[in-house]
């Protein structure tokens, strides 16, 4: 596990904080705040410990890059482009910090748009018990330089304006970066918060020591993204299924015909050594039993039932039939543990959304049954969201490429430095 805010303290002390508000904005107002407000009760527990100061920070989106690519799309369509005001729209922290006071009730003072660096007397110059807000932390190279030692410039910047950091961005844990890990190197006390402590909780038990039987649901559309994941579960899981546009490559390996559904030529081999691997361990290996397919990727496509493994040419998979959910019923009808990352079919799309509506309805039963059960990736997230059953599982993961890091098995940089 992780030292957490609570194990050390807080009171008359200055707290640097690195927070996951990278939300999406539309012309200054912020579109969707469930990052906010996950970040929420870490933040009032500082506060509420009699903290002197506390000092966040976050990106919020990446300035350049973005900027870049919406100037392209606004030329290629030849529309003018006002860069000042696309990056007060998209990439400016005051109104974060706006939004994060009206949430918390109290001031949130913004530090000012001119830098991150040279803020010490700044903070130092504030009441007692004022949050502090940073600007964006990805208008500074360091941040998210490959050289350690500049990163390291900015690090050891923001280290000044606290005693104590707490990594509170799951979601950005994956990153080797100024404000998530490198900070740390500055500062005698690294500690994780709230959010972070529940991510770690109930994520790395299921690569390390998950309770058992352990059934890992892992769909999506490409092999490619998914082998590490896929070979990480393998070591404690006693059912893999695997499901979305990657369980065509894996029957087409297996020598069934998938027609025109999406399949990943160059990844047959890593299929059947997945296969393999499976066998030898005996996990038994869950793939489409039958299929619900089209004869194009179009929302408004008909459905077509097939009723068997194989697929005819003209037509594409684009979810699972009853065949396949008895199977995955079953499956999960013994589970203790479940882990979910990524959609059995095109759930996009209401004609093809069947499927992995049915694996969230089954998976928020497992836990009602008492499995722990949880949610990982940005596709499985929106669509627990959609059917509304996100509060039926055991947690719902809030970090995309942090969560698939971590069941992959890999140690996370933001994690680490909060290990106790």
């Amino acid at each position: 596990m992780i030292k957490t805010v609570k194990d050390v303290q807080l009171k008359g002390k200055r707290i640097v904080m690195r927070v996951d508000f990278n939300v999406p904005m539309k012309d200054g107002k912020v579109q969707d705040d469930t990052r906010i407000v996950a970040a929420i009760p870490t933040i009032k527990y500082v506060m509420e410990q009699g903290a002197a100061s506390l000092v966040l920070m976050s990106h919020l989106g990446d300035p350049k890059k973005d900027m870049k690519k919406a100037k392209e799309k606004a030329e290629k369509d030849g529309k003018a482009f006002d860069e000042a005001k696309y990056i007060a729209g998209k990439h400016r922290m005051a109104p974060v910090a706006a939004y994060l006071a009206e949430k918390l009730g109290k001031p949130v003072v913004f530090a000012g748009e001119d830098s991150c660096f040279g803020k010490k007397a700044f903070v130092e110059g504030q009441p007692a018990g004022t949050i502090v807000m940073l600007e964006n932390t990805r208008f500074h190279k360091e941040e998210t330089s490959d050289d350690a030692a500049e990163r390291d410039k900015l690090a050891k910047e923001l280290a000044t304006y606290g005693e104590v950091f707490v990594n509170d961005a799951f979601g950005t844990a994956h990153r080797d970066h100024a404000s998530t890990a490198s900070i740390a190197k500055f500062l005698p006390v690294s500690v994780g918060g709230f959010l972070m402590e529940k991510e770690v909780k109930y994520l790395e038990p299921m690569v390390v020591n998950p309770p058992k039987p352990m059934v890992a649901i892992i769909g999506g559309a490409k092999v490619s993204s998914k082998i590490a994941v896929l070979e990480s579960l393998l070591r404690n899981a006693s059912a893999l299924v695997i499901g979305g546009g990657m369980a065509y490559t894996f029957l087409k390996a297996q020598g069934h015909t998938v027609g025109k559904s999406l399949v990943e030529d160059d990844q047959l081999d890593t299929a059947k050594r997945i296969l393999a691997a499976a066998a030898k361990a005996k996990v038994e290996i869950v793939l489409p039993l039958d299929h619900v397919c089209s004869e194009t990727f179009d929302a408004a496509a008909a459905a077509k039932a097939v009723d068997g493994l194989d697929i005819a040419d003209g037509l594409m998979g684009m979810d699972v039939g009853p065949k396949t959910l008895a199977k995955y019923k079953a499956v999960l009808a013994t589970a203790k543990s479940v882990v979910w990352n990524g959609p059995v079919g095109v759930f996009e799309f209401d004609n093809f959304a069947k499927g992995t509506g049915e694996v969230a309805k089954m998976v928020a039963e497992a836990t009602g049954r008492g499995a722990m059960t949880v949610v990982g990736g940005g596709d499985s997230v929106a669509a627990v969201n959609k059917f509304g059953l996100a509060d039926k599982m055991s947690h719902v993961s809030t970090g995309g490429g942090a969560s698939l890091e971590l069941l992959e098995g890999k140690q996370l940089p933001g994690i680490e430095v909060c290990r106790a």
